[in-house]
């Protein structure tokens, strides 16, 4: 058994939004794309996929127009990447929502689920129209004066917070689907598959 601890950072947005999880090296793209959903905030209510080096994992299906794309069912984290590698977790292929998955640690460790363990800032909204349009809802929301203030405000909701990210809330999620992993039994034995070169930064 292992535990990768991965850094996982949304890129082109400023202040950085992140978060630190670790999960057990024999979880499926599948189950963390599940993960990471919870620990960003995102709905999954968008298509995704993982970019590994030149192979694409994800959900083949009608929708998707990528005929290299491998099921993510069927690739586990511990197959495709090692320590200090880097992979693309791909998220609402019309914002264009791009993740940095950076393997800081794989450590030998006890059976255990999914556990956020840090992070910064919440998630943007979704459907805001990518890094351009979250720039700009950022500087609306700022700015009590703006013609759409109100309206802008009246659609992320009085609750959302670009600064809020709550570990605890995050970390319950995270146990109950952990739950639901044991319930459905243990995995299959992993296969050999290529792995996700080291990152040069």
């Amino acid at each position: 058994m292992s535990t990768y601890t991965l850094k996982v950072t949304l890129r082109g947005v400023r202040p950085p939004i992140w978060r630190r999880v670790n999960v057990p090296g024999r979880t499926t793209l599948a189950d963390l794309h599940g993960v990471l959903q919870i620990a960003l905030g995102w709905t999954n209510s968008h298509l995704h996929q993982f970019v590994v080096g030149r192979e694409i994992f994800g959900m083949p299906g009608p929708d998707i127009d990528e005929p290299r794309m491998q099921s993510e069912r069927k690739a586990r984290l511990e197959e495709i990447a090692v320590a200090k590698s880097k992979f693309i977790y791909e998220y609402d292929f019309g914002d264009g929502w791009e993740h940095d998955v950076f393997v800081e640690t794989v450590e030998p460790a006890t059976e255990s689920g999914p556990e956020c363990v840090e992070g910064r800032r919440a998630i943007p909204p979704e459907d805001c129209g990518g890094t351009h349009g979250y720039a700009n809802l950022i500087e609306t929301l700022a700015d009590p004066k703006h013609e759409e203030h109100e309206s802008m405000r009246e659609w992320v909701g009085p609750y959302w917070q670009s600064e809020r990210f709550d570990i605890d809330v995050v970390n319950k999620e995270l146990r109950a689907l952990g739950v639901r992993w044991q319930r459905r039994g243990a995995p299959r034995r992993p296969r050999s598959r290529t792995t996700a070169k080291p990152a040069n930064d």
